[in-house]
């Protein structure tokens, strides 16, 4: 196969650099599935990665990019057909093996799966990791007894991806969705996705006892650290809590209080590990009753591979509204 580009990321103990390399297929981790790459995302996790703020590689070099939707173009996989529209989001891309920043990628068999007809490839990575994360965790939730009818969610890191999704998926639900954010201006943003109110996450006081009054029926926390020890200090009843960042901090101070008394549940939610069945099964949610009504509110950009590298750093910043959309080919 002739040569094509891709975005690579090298780390050693002198640091980290990335850029736009000329590969083969030879350099790719091997696999049993090699797709054209369309589309991509940027998710916090590539911002740690080609900067070097978090250490995400457990091998170098690496293709970056935990996304990718293309085309078949070779496949040793029963399930996955030459020509079929597939996405990968997880599954250990840019952490294990090389990932979706290329216009050709080598994906393992398993990994990739169809991208529903109701979603364009596009679509698919506009919603991408922080979409699929945010619907696993309605799921989650809802398998736990969540309903509109119970209260309101609490939504932190609000104008991220996970945490836009999330609100315009809630929202679509009939939930109503508390988003919490450190940039307040952003309000009409979040109140178009969906957001019932908006905190202001640097002037809420979540308090200091053990137990507060009961302001919510679930969250989904984007940050960790003292925020999630606040949202567990302030859940209703039986409400269900689901950990999915730690911008903030990977350190929870909070007692067994809520936990025994309050029947408050704690569900971690990992995205990268997700059975292929279930996987499936929820892009077919987020095709349907969890699709997003507002994606073009949420696009802040559509890049090309050579312009990538300095879109990571406000990433790292918490300066990103939004999503950020690569475009492979």
């Amino acid at each position: 196969m002739n040569s094509f580009r891709a975005f690579r990321v090298h780390a050693d103990k002198s640091g980290v650099s990335a850029g736009v390399e000329e590969l083969t297929l030879a350099d790719l981790t091997p696999g049993e599935v090699v797709v054209k790459g369309e589309w991509s995302s940027i998710n916090y996790k590539d911002a740690l990665a080609a900067t070097g703020a978090g250490r995400i590689l457990r091998t170098s070099p690496l293709v970056g990019g935990v996304d990718i939707a293309g085309t078949v173009i070779s496949s040793e996989d029963p399930d996955i057909a030459v020509g079929q529209r597939v996405l990968m989001n997880g599954g250990g891309l840019s952490e294990v093996r090389d990932g979706g920043f290329t216009e050709v990628a080598s994906l393992p068999a398993g990994g990739p799966i169809p991208i529903p007809d109701e979603l364009s490839s596009r679509d698919a990575m506009l919603i991408g990791t922080a979409g699929f994360t945010a619907a696993y965790a309605i799921h989650r939730m809802e398998l736990n007894g969540q309903r509109p009818a119970n209260g309101p969610i609490a939504v932190t890191g609000a104008t991220g991806g996970v945490g836009s999704v999330a609100i315009d998926m809630l929202a679509g639900l009939g939930y109503s969705v508390m988003a919490m954010s450190t940039k307040p201006e952003q309000a009409d943003y979040l109140k178009s996705l969906g957001a019932s109110e908006v905190l202001d996450l640097k002037e809420f006081d979540f308090g200091k006892r053990p137990m507060e009054k009961g302001l919510w029926s679930g969250a989904i926390d984007n940050l960790g650290g003292e925020t999630l020890a606040g949202l567990i200090r302030n859940a209703s009843p039986n409400a269900n809590i689901a950990a999915i960042g730690l911008a903030q901090g990977f350190e929870v101070n909070t007692t067994v209080m809520p936990f025994i008394l309050r029947g408050v549940n704690l569900l971690g939610i990992n995205s990268v590990d997700v059975p292929r069945e279930l996987r499936v099964a929820i892009w077919q949610r987020i095709a349907t009753d969890l699709r997003p009504r507002h994606l073009a509110l949420m696009e802040s950009a559509a890049l090309t591979l050579d312009t990538l590298m300095p879109a990571f750093q406000p990433y790292v910043d918490g300066k990103i509204t939004g999503r950020t959309l690569v475009r492979l080919s």
